[in-house]
């Protein structure tokens, strides 16, 4: 402080010791003008100044870090790093909500909290459903819900978007969804026929059988119920309609006359 010219003396450094020890990082003083009283006083007790930062259901960690790394000033490639190096998935394991980050947080210590938070909030809620937590399991559901997070319109839609999944799986038929093909850097990228037939990652539904082993993006716990407790139907297709929801059915005929309506609609 003194280097900054700050009028500070060895007066103030023995009155902090009888208040207390100055907070790191960036704390909000609330007020532009303190006595210096008041000012060592807020160095102590001061709430530390925060930055707000919201996961949205279905955005991947790719974006969020990007988001993360402008909000708060930090270095996008090292939260990459850090993330990697912590998450026992590249994918899926942070809990999408709103968070209150302290300014001047380090890039290693917002990992570390944001990945103990959500772990903990999982671990809670499948305890919650199946009595334990097991992370293989889990994350095997995490890996449903975040296609059907991609997938469905609304809420009320992800059960019958699981229903699908599971249908398709059990007939031994691909389940073709664009949705996983908004994986990593390409969460906002519009899927094209192109994409379709070049992309040979794990996330290719169009060429791979099953669920895809990580998850697409991070999912909110009402996708996730809705993995672990698809509705009970004989769908097979869905097809988005002009309310921006979806038409459900079990015919290929339906759904094809379905595209149709939809292909009409476009032009």
């Amino acid at each position: 402080m003194q280097e900054n010219k700050y009028d500070v003396s060895k007066l103030d450094s023995l009155l902090l010791r009888f208040i207390g020890s100055p907070q790191s990082g960036w704390i909000d003083m609330q007020v532009t003008h303190n006595t210096k009283a008041e000012f060592l006083y807020k160095l102590t007790t001061a709430k530390a100044a925060l930055q707000e930062i919201t996961l949205i259901p279905g955005e991947t960690t790719y974006i969020f870090l990007q988001d993360l790394a402008k909000k708060l000033e930090l270095d996008f490639k090292k939260l990459q790093d850090e993330f990697q190096k912590l998450s026992p998935l590249p994918e899926g394991t942070l809990v999408p909500d709103t968070y209150h980050m302290p300014i001047g947080i380090t890039e290693k210590k917002l990992i570390r909290l944001l990945l103990k938070v959500s772990h903990k909030r999982m671990k809670a809620f499948s305890v919650k459903i199946f009595g334990l937590y097991s992370e293989k399991k889990w994350f095997h559901y995490v890996a449903i819900a975040s296609i059907i997070q991609k997938e469905s319109a609304n809420e009320k839609e992800m059960p019958l978007v699981s229903s699908v999944i599971y249908n398709r799986i059990k007939k031994g038929m691909k389940l073709q969804m664009d949705g996983t093909l908004n994986y990593g850097k390409y969460s906002h990228v519009k899927v094209t026929p192109q994409r379709i037939r070049n992309d040979k990652s794990i996330y290719n539904t169009y060429i791979h059988k099953g669920v895809p082993v990580v998850p697409v993006c991070n999912v909110s716990f009402t996708a996730i119920r809705a993995a672990i407790f698809p509705a009970k139907t004989n769908y097979l297709y869905f097809m988005k309609n002009s309310n921006n929801t979806h038409d459900f059915t079990r015919n290929y005929s339906t759904h094809l006359a379905n595209i149709r309506r939809a292909t009409k609609r476009n032009k």
